[in-house]
């Protein structure tokens, strides 16, 4: 019979040493460091990739609006009763006298402080009073609504603009380029809506930029696409009431329509360009 054999004081103390418990605590790894040529975030980077991403979408936005503007106005001239409705709104315009285009362009006014879409108003004013008489309304009742919109905005509206200002990502990137380029960068927010019509009306007022010169600059920006959508009215206008016109004057009213159309795309494409330049160039926000 074999006798185990104990284990010796040498044996003991290795089976201490190797014991886990005995084992001296891990430190953790250290972390790794960032890859060496990353920048860091830039705030300014961000704001710019903040415009741009909210132009681009205002961009489609607006190229969506005027498509299914355009398809509307055709599939309303051809199933709707759209000419006895014109008549009947151009015989009470008609019946009020000088007061039917003042009337018009007051309800203008109060639609677009209600922030009620104003694409279908200008266009009906195109189809009522013609191509000039209805953009120099809706050019009025808009810069109007506008400069009614601004002190509002200061006073009686102004914690529910601020509101409306919070919840938007490109505000504050807004206000810091009005702060340096002042009613020009009004005037190419007019051209590019980064913001839609109404709630920049109000926006602008909280904004530091003058009273006065931003009124005007919007009245100036604003025509080109007042233009257009007045042009879309008098063109629906024309096939809702089935009147019978040659090629020629066919031709003179598509002609109009492209080159009004050209013109407004091209100055909404530069207003982008130039607010990307403006976003790019501005600096981080000074830390409060």
């Amino acid at each position: 019979m074999t006798v185990p054999t104990l284990p010796t004081t040498e044996s003991r103390d290795h089976v201490s040493n190797s014991s886990p418990m005995s084992q001296p605590p891990m430190s953790p790894a250290p972390l790794s460091p960032a890859p060496k040529g990353t920048p860091p975030e830039d705030p300014a980077q961000s704001e710019t990739q903040t415009i741009e991403g909210t132009s681009s979408a205002a961009k489609w936005l607006k190229r969506a609006a005027v498509a299914l503007g355009l398809v509307g106005l055709i599939a309303a001239s051809r199933l709707l009763p759209v000419a006895e409705w014109l008549e009947t709104v151009k015989g009470t315009v008609a019946d009020l006298g000088v007061w039917g285009p003042i009337a018009y362009g007051g309800i203008y006014i109060v639609a677009a402080l209600a922030f009620v879409p104003g694409s279908l108003i200008t266009a009906a004013a195109g189809a009522v009073f013609g191509l000039g008489l209805g953009a120099a309304v809706v050019s009025i009742a808009s810069t109007l609504s506008a400069a009614i919109a601004f002190p509002l905005a200061r006073t009686l509206f102004r914690s529910r603009v601020q509101e409306l200002a919070d919840s938007s990502k490109s505000f504050g990137a807004i206000d810091r380029a009005i702060e340096d380029g002042g009613w020009k960068i009004v005037g190419l927010l007019r051209l590019s809506p980064v913001v839609p019509f109404s709630a920049l009306n109000y926006l602008l007022g909280l904004t530091n930029v003058r009273y006065i010169p931003s009124v005007l600059i919007s009245w100036v920006a604003m025509f080109p696409g007042t233009l257009l959508y007045v042009y879309f009215g008098t063109l629906g206008e024309s096939l809702g009431a089935g009147a019978e016109k040659d090629w020629k004057e066919w031709t003179v009213l598509g002609a109009g329509l492209v080159a009004t159309l050209v013109v407004t795309v091209t100055l909404t494409r530069m207003a982008r360009a130039r607010m990307k330049e403006t976003a790019a160039m501005d600096g981080p926000a000074p830390s409060s």
